[in-house]
């Protein structure tokens, strides 16, 4: 179990959009491991896509369309850093967390 059987949320939601706890006391499981890495990939994609979208919004010919893709996008991001960030918090609260 996890410290003081605490759940892990994971960077991922379930079929129906619920989220998805890991279970464990193994830090370096392939689980745990694999969410660390996903997390990674979603904090550097979220670092990008907040470089295209100060472009989008620099740039005085961008068209109708590109303002609500990049919102869609930057929304998508939100979510995934936000819980990112909740999990992470969570885990240096219970002491899980080892970087």
């Amino acid at each position: 179990m996890t410290p003081q059987n605490e759940l892990r949320l994971l960077p991922w939601s379930g079929p129906d959009g619920k989220p998805c706890y890991l279970s464990t006391d193994d830090s370096g499981s392939y689980m745990s491991r694999l969410a660390d890495d996903i997390e990674a990939v979603q904090l550097g994609m979220a670092a990008q896509l907040v470089e295209r979208a100060l472009a989008v919004l620099g740039d005085r010919d961008a068209g109708s369309e590109d303002l609500p893709r990049i919102l869609a996008e930057l929304t998508g991001a939100l979510r995934d850093v936000l819980r990112v960030a909740n999990s992470r918090g969570h885990l240096l609260a219970v002491g899980g967390l080892q970087s």
